[in-house]
């Protein structure tokens, strides 16, 4: 199980230092709902991860290790067809990132949160772990690694609990300053939520590279 843990670490923390989350649950946080808004969104996002990395479980459960003890091809394969897109996203996102002095370009739902309702910022939740093209590979590439490690189904499940753990970590914490510090969270949650909203493709864009530079490793090693 050490061993699975360990594969997925790196790819937890790429999930948890996802920008437009973390801008998104501040901002939230800072709406006249934030207490159940924020709380909301925190669950979403775990139950967005723990929704994949179930269903990647269970397909790839089967094709763990081989009789030799090494990795299934096709799991090796799945690894690298995750770094080749998250290299083609890292380019894309450096593409993006906006000029000296201009202001970068948010979702435009992102205008609405102070109309939130908790079931709207719980699914905003899930679909920014769990259907977000960056993190989707991430714990698809981090599901499947703990898979071909041909540990028990009791053993994988502790291994992704980690990972969503890990994983959760860039959203929990400001959800757990305002809890903790209230009032007097804001000014380091607005200056975390303003550095993160202006660096956001630069921070993603360097993240899916080393990333995806780890998939890819793993996946030639494997054969």
């Amino acid at each position: 199980m050490a061993q699975a843990i360990g594969q997925v670490l790196a790819l937890g923390v790429g999930v948890a230092l996802s920008p437009i989350p973390i801008v998104a649950v501040v901002a939230m946080l800072g709406t006249p709902r934030g207490r159940s808004n924020g709380t909301a969104f925190l669950l979403g996002w775990i139950g967005g991860l723990a929704v994949v990395g179930a269903v990647v479980l269970f397909v790839f459960g089967g094709a763990d290790a081989s009789e030799k003890g090494q990795p299934a091809d096709w799991l090796n394969v799945v690894k690298l067809v995750a770094g080749v897109l998250l290299l083609r996203l890292a380019f894309r996102e450096w593409r993006k990132r906006p000029r000296e002095g201009k202001e970068p370009e948010l979702p435009s739902w992102m205008r609405t949160l102070d109309r939130f309702t908790a079931g709207r910022a719980a699914t905003i939740g899930a679909v920014l772990s769990g259907a977000n093209p960056k993190n989707l590979l991430l714990t698809v590439g981090a599901a499947s690694a703990i898979a071909q490690t041909g540990i028990s189904t009791g053993g994988q499940a502790v291994a992704f609990a980690v990972y969503v753990f890990v994983a959760t970590l860039g959203v929990g914490l400001p959800v757990l300053a305002y809890f903790a510090l209230g009032e007097r969270s804001r000014r380091m949650l607005g200056e975390l939520k303003s550095w993160m909203a202006a660096n956001n493709a630069t921070i993603v864009a360097v993240i899916c590279l080393l990333i995806a530079a780890k998939l890819i490793g793993d996946g030639i090693s494997g054969f």
